[in-house]
């Protein structure tokens, strides 16, 4: 009884193991999206329902953009090597990561502006959510924890 309930509990952990790293369902545009994002200006000023006033330190454009344009370059990775809905957020966190360098240059739109190119990201692939890792970059906690 006690190998019945043994074998039971390894079939169950093998099975939850598995279906975590499970290569997630790419949107099909993926990679037509991540090289349009690529291509376009960014932290430019946006009038509008999502008003931006454009960067608040001009002379960090170039190194932001090329932060924001290496993560479009690390999903463009994941998307070919087929891989999971975890090794995206591994990439969200790593992108983040790179603007410690320029942390103290950005204010609180700049690190707006960065989430929502990372919510950019995400709906070129179909990630639908973060897990939290651009709450806790942006607020220092998760407020849905």
């Amino acid at each position: 009884m006690k190998t019945l309930v043994m074998y039971s509990l390894l079939i169950t952990l093998f099975t939850g193991c598995t279906q975590i790293n499970k290569p997630m369902q790419l949107n099909k545009n993926a990679v037509e999206c991540l090289n349009q994002f690529k291509n376009k200006q960014k932290f430019q000023q946006q009038n509008g329902p999502n008003f931006y006033p454009g960067l608040s330190r001009p002379n960090v454009l170039p190194v932001v953009s090329e932060i924001i344009n290496q993560s479009a370059d690390d999903f463009l990775k994941v998307v070919q090597s087929n891989a999971s809905e975890e090794e995206f957020r591994k990439q969200i966190q790593a992108g983040l990561k790179r603007f410690d360098a320029v942390h103290l240059e950005l204010d609180t739109e700049d690190r707006e502006k960065i989430c929502a190119y990372y919510e950019e990201l995400m709906d070129c692939v179909g990630l639908d959510s973060s897990d939290g890792i651009l709450n806790n970059w942006m607020y220092g906690f998760d407020p849905n924890d």
